[in-house]
């Protein structure tokens, strides 16, 4: 019978993580920090034949690739199931019913295995990405959150204590990237391929940016700078003039990420840490990594980037928060259920 008040914490655990809040369905199988395996199956480029993720879709794709993938981790890992000492799952934020595929067959694991049961926010498993780079990396430090569905600077105090210290006020980074490809003709996913694009262009249109001025508190905004972009090609298409696509993707890019690297190196200098981290699927972006390199050695500070494949959706970042939740016993009960949104605020407070 699983009885969570039961479990014994171990010194360097094995712990299977689980990911299927969006489009990836992942699983991976880390001993302590370090990665034994690590495995996604991606109906990305179905996705892509709509524009955009399709719920629906999704769910059935992680139904009939969960079990599929997480037999390849535990295979890959040289491992047996009876090996595992925790199973870690995604229980929010993302698609519900995506979420509800890998929660459900991570309560039959764990509850088979009577292992614990460890439920990962998604944000912060984006978070414990950096660890994954560095497995002596240790709090306090500042954290750059940049995906899909948020924008923050936090404020890391402890392996589970963060602090939000600035957020966006409407669009995250990453639906910014997607909408302005959109305008630009771009194919889904529209991070990577607006990147691409900026790289053949000058950013040289004045396109307002994603800092809001003025503010008691510092805060993004990026519903301005897409307006303007959509408003910039429309207004040039009406003319039957030739939208310089390149030049508006690369204008976009360095509006829309140059003060989340200022405003992060700030808050380092300001709040006395030494380290910076980054997670989050916009952390991928080039140009956004080669600016925090660059403002981080300009201020001295030692700057941690996850490898890009950890900075999108994966399993081995919610391994790696399902092992700092581990480790301060913080175990998961079987009436667990999914989560579609989690406010930043109480991801970070939990």
């Amino acid at each position: 019978m699983y009885d969570k008040s039961a479990f014994k914490i171990k010194n360097n655990p094995v712990i299977l993580g689980i990911e299927s809040s969006c489009d990836e369905t992942a699983c991976a199988v880390l001993r302590g920090r370090k990665i034994l395996s690590d495995e996604i199956i991606s109906s990305a480029a179905v996705q892509a034949q709509y524009g955009g993720v399709v719920p629906e879709i999704a769910s059935r794709a992680h139904t009939d690739a969960v079990d599929e993938v997480c037999r390849r981790a535990v295979k890959n890992a040289g491992i047996s199931y009876g090996d595992i000492d925790a199973v870690a799952v995604t229980y929010g934020a993302g698609l519900l019913g995506a979420l509800l595929v890998g929660l459900s067959f991570a309560k039959a694991l764990a509850f088979t295995l009577n292992v614990p049961l460890i439920a990962v926010n998604h944000i912060r498993g984006h978070i414990s990405a950096a660890y994954l780079d560095d497995d002596t990396l240790k709090p306090p430090f500042i954290t750059l959150l940049a995906s899909g569905g948020h924008t923050a600077i936090l404020h890391t105090k402890s392996f589970t204590e963060f602090e939000v210290l600035a957020s966006t006020s409407d669009d995250a980074a990453g639906e910014a990237f997607d909408k302005c490809a959109r305008v630009l003709g771009l194919a889904y996913p529209g991070g990577p391929n607006v990147q691409r694009l900026a790289a053949q262009g000058d950013a040289n249109i004045n396109f307002p940016s994603a800092l809001v001025k003025n503010s008691a508190h510092t805060q993004f905004s990026y519903s301005g700078l897409k307006t303007s972009v959509i408003n910039y090609c429309h207004n040039l298409e009406q003319k039957g003039e030739v939208v310089p696509r390149a030049d508006v993707a690369a204008s976009f890019q360095q509006a829309a990420l140059n003060p989340l690297a200022d405003k992060t190196v700030e808050f380092a200098r300001r709040y006395g840490v030494t380290t910076v981290t980054a997670g989050g699927g916009v952390i991928a972006n080039d140009y956004l990594r080669g600016r925090l390199l660059q403002k981080c050695s300009q201020s001295g500070i030692k700057l941690i980037l996850p490898e890009k494949r950890y900075c999108t959706d994966n399993a081995a970042m919610i391994a790696s928060e399902g092992y700092n939740q581990y480790m301060a016993g913080n175990f998961a009960d079987m009436d667990l259920n999914a989560v579609a949104a989690i406010p930043l605020k109480q991801s970070v407070e939990q």
